[in-house]
């Protein structure tokens, strides 16, 4: 099996893409990569500790690679940083990266043309994939996956601490991708087949950040903050 790096968001797409590629027999996932505000301590996006991070890694068993980044850095930072994690694992001999991607094309045209400046090829297990059959996929593999994050101007505040199944993609407003592929939702995973266990967790305050403000895309995510537990 050739080896490769997976990018980790801690949430059900890098769930998915991790369950898709163990089961597919080609590829044997060597490090998972995921990137950290130095400032906060927190998954970049999902606004999880790191200390949750380090759980999921310990419950996979697999070394995690961790891109830490300034707050809002610009793309150039943003790109140095990658290419100097992604170098450290190329070292390794591992020449390709999997990405938890659906159909963003824009965003994966941009990490193909980063990847081929080092040498790396894309992998995107989930690329085309039907959303909702993905979240059908991700409840019968036993993945558990809970709502950390929402942008509060598509989806409601209650989601927040829910898990991700069938059920809960069938009361998510018209128009939310089931998966939450344009930034609807993100989430955090505390059970997959391939956890040596189980990551605890507990529910603390949610917090409300806002985006852009002032500005044309200005947007207001809700975030739950997890706090480890057990």
């Amino acid at each position: 099996m050739e080896p490769i790096v997976l990018n980790w968001s801690s949430g059900k797409d890098a769930a998915l893409a991790f369950h898709i590629l163990q089961q597919s027999g080609s590829y044997h996932i060597r490090h998972l990569l995921t990137t950290i505000s130095r400032e906060h301590g927190r998954i970049i996006m999902h606004g999880v500790r790191e200390e949750l991070l380090d759980r999921q890694a310990a419950a996979i068993g697999l070394p995690l690679q961790k891109v830490y980044l300034d707050t809002a850095p610009d793309n150039s930072a943003y790109e140095r940083s990658m290419e100097d994690a992604l170098t450290v694992v190329k070292n390794e001999g591992i020449t390709k990266a999997a990405f938890g991607d659906i159909f963003l094309e824009d965003l994966r045209e941009y990490r193909e043309v980063q990847l081929s400046r080092i040498g790396i090829t894309g992998i995107f297990p989930l690329w085309k994939k039907n959303t909702r059959e993905l979240v059908g996929t991700l409840e019968d593999a036993g993945i558990e996956a809970i709502i950390v994050c929402v942008n509060e101007q598509l989806v409601v505040r209650d989601f927040l601490g829910q898990r991700l199944t069938r059920e809960l993609a069938d009361r998510l407003p018209a128009g939310v991708d089931p998966c939450g592929e344009n930034g609807e939702f993100h989430t955090f995973v505390t059970k997959a087949p391939y956890f040596r266990q189980a990551v605890a967790v507990k529910t603390g305050e949610v917090t409300r950040k806002l985006y852009n403000e002032g500005g044309d895309n200005e947007a207001a995510f809700l975030f739950l903050d997890l706090l480890p537990g057990g």
